[in-house]
């Protein structure tokens, strides 16, 4: 009975999925370490890692008004994951499953983009 309670309360999201120790839920929406950061004039485009998964998001650096943002992140030998549209603040977050997998990502604000190439190697 108990763990039916449990996985009910799992489904409705009332209980938060348990973690690896020391991996905090970043603000951005992703799980995991942050792995890499990359800074351009419009925002920054952020990449985390867990064990199996890659998660990324783009981030304008000025939220407010909407505008077109995007981010791309694609785990060598599968297929790209984006989410692009008009937003104020962030566009994402975007998950691969990425065990012993490197990863790209791309993100953009407006006409300004950033790209990390082949990291987590």
């Amino acid at each position: 009975m108990l763990v039916r309670l449990l996985v009910l309360l799992l489904l409705a999201g009332l209980v938060p999925l348990l973690g690896a120790p020391g991996v905090a839920r970043a603000a951005s929406g992703c799980s995991g370490r942050p792995a890499k950061t990359v800074e351009f004039s419009t925002g920054e485009l952020r990449v985390y890692k867990s064990r199996a998964q890659a998660c990324a998001v783009t981030v304008a650096k000025k939220p407010g008004k909407r505008r077109t943002m995007s981010v791309t992140l694609q785990a060598r030998g599968g297929r790209a994951v984006t989410d692009k549209g008009s937003y104020t603040k962030m566009a994402g977050p975007v998950t691969v499953n990425a065990l012993n997998r490197c990863v790209r990502a791309t993100g953009a604000i407006g006409r300004k983009s950033a790209s990390t190439g082949w990291i987590l190697c």
